[in-house]
């Protein structure tokens, strides 16, 4: 699942994507208003994490021309804890409110909750559960089964089967991968993408008899049912 964070506190939102990072998720980062508006409209995002207190824009600016383009989860932060601010962000229309200084355990808490209240209704892109054959991915668990058999992934390799299963049938090339899953820029030196799709076919394909990830030799993977 993908994250954007929009916080004008520059070590404050570093050390958001690296604790969000670590729990399993992708993280885009915004320091200021205008950038945040931009890439919370033309990306495609789980949830908004919003500080209030941003140049360009404020986040109640934000929060308004995205709810007038996007239903996308959001969860405000702000130093100023007053009734108020938190009635007319909530009236905005935030998700979620939390005053600064928080604990990281309860922003995660809060950023669970609102993925699985986003899925019970269908998450960002549509689904709250993915299935493909006998492989089914439920977003707000963060889990997979396949054949009614827990399949015990890192969130590395949970992350790289949503992106697959959620564009399944298209080819996907390492260089979309690295940057989706991985939030890096592809160089060539690196086998990142070989190494965990290695390990994602080991526990999604060779237990059982069909295969659904598959290598199409000089361009990527794709995952797709197949007749045999």
């Amino acid at each position: 699942m993908r994250i954007l964070v929009v916080e004008d506190e520059v070590r404050l939102a570093d050390y958001l994507r690296k604790g969000l990072s670590e729990s399993g998720y992708v993280v885009d980062l915004a320091h200021d208003g205008i950038d945040g508006l931009h890439f919370a409209v033309e990306g495609s995002y789980d949830l908004v994490i919003l500080d209030v207190m941003l140049p360009g824009k404020d986040g109640f600016e934000v929060l308004a021309s995205l709810r007038s383009r996007r239903k996308t989860p959001v969860l405000m932060l702000t130093a100023r804890d007053a009734v108020e601010d938190r009635v007319k962000g909530l009236t905005e229309g935030a998700d979620d409110y939390l005053g600064k200084p928080f604990s990281f355990s309860e922003l995660l808490a809060r950023v669970q909750a609102l993925l699985r209240r986003g899925a019970s209704g269908g998450d960002s892109q549509g689904a709250t559960l993915l299935r493909l054959d006998d492989l089914e991915v439920d977003l707000a668990r963060r889990r997979a089964t396949r054949a009614g058999k827990r399949l015990e992934l890192t969130p590395k390799e949970f992350n790289l089967l949503v992106l697959l299963l959620r564009r399944r049938g298209e080819v996907l090339t390492r260089t979309v991968l690295a940057e989706q899953v991985w939030d890096i820029n592809f160089d060539s030196d690196t086998n990142v993408v070989e190494v965990a799709v290695r390990r994602l076919r080991s526990k999604l394909d060779e237990p059982f008899e069909s295969k659904l990830l598959h290598t199409v030799r000089g361009m990527g993977y794709v995952l797709e049912r197949r007749q045999e």
